[in-house]
């Protein structure tokens, strides 16, 4: 896939991973980003960092997961450019702990931050997408959409579930020139993170390298982690009680790990 010209919308690109996605995505000769983003400042600060004379940074400050801004961003969409080559589903908010403790609010908004409003903004900018000579759908998931572990319930439910909307789209629009695509992070060293205790995580620009790399090349999964995270998906997958006793024997140094981790 030629990423140069495309026009591009993404969420959550105000920091992190996103922010790094829009920076490489510059550099592969993208002049048209739309950027959704719920702080105004972070939008600005984006803004101003990566204008350039032939950069044209669109902010849209939206809640992925109030409707009212989602149809906005559609609209937006349609009214300054008129068509979408790419969509990336980047947004996301996470808060850990025993399903008992974590608040109902927490939960929902897990849910409509992560899988609800991923999917209503795919659907609302789908048109768009159907229209364009060689277009993407590129969703960001997480390792624990493949590997869930205990104090993750509801977070790695809805990125379990974004990996499965992304294969269902792929094979729905098969008769369209619209690649879909997953990315699953392992820890990555953002915002995101700051209130887990990790002691090593990748890189935003890596994550964002492999991501347009794996768009490049029309990959279906980028998983970060390398080989050995490959091994430990397939353990899940066929012998997943060996995934349960590494998860009982850490499970007090996983709740230790967790415990203070939210960010939303």
């Amino acid at each position: 896939m030629r990423l140069e010209n495309k026009k591009v919308l993404i969420t959550g690109g105000g920091a992190g991973i996103g922010r790094s996605i829009i920076e490489e995505l510059i550099r592969q000769g993208v002049h048209h980003i739309a950027v959704v983003g719920r702080k105004k400042a972070s939008l600005e600060a984006l803004k101003q960092d990566l204008s350039a004379e032939q950069v044209n940074i669109l902010t849209i400050e939206a809640d992925v997961s109030v409707m009212d801004d989602l149809n906005r961003i559609g609209e937006t969409i349609i009214t300054e450019w008129g068509n979408l080559d790419i969509l990336i589903n980047n947004a996301g908010v996470v808060s850990a702990g025993l399903l008992s403790d974590i608040s109902d609010e927490d939960i929902l908004a897990q849910i409509n931050i992560n899988l609800t409003g991923l999917i209503l903004l795919t659907k609302k900018t789908l048109g768009l997408l159907q229209t364009s000579k060689e277009a993407a759908i590129v969703n960001i998931s997480s390792g624990y959409g493949y590997i869930a572990m205990p104090f993750y319930s509801v977070y790695a439910a809805t990125k379990a579930a974004v990996g499965q909307f992304s294969d269902a789209m792929r094979r729905e629009l098969h008769q369209y020139p619209i690649h879909v695509m997953t990315v699953y992070p392992s820890a990555t060293d953002t915002n995101m993170m700051k209130t887990a205790v990790v002691d090593k995580m990748d890189t935003p620009q890596e994550v964002a390298l492999a991501t347009i790399a794996g768009l490049i090349q029309e990959d279906i999964n980028v998983i970060m982690g390398g080989e050995e995270r490959k091994e430990q998906i397939k353990t899940n997958f066929l012998e997943p009680y060996k995934i349960d006793q590494y998860a009982a024997a850490n499970f007090e140094a996983l709740r230790k790990r967790t415990k203070t981790h939210r960010a939303m």
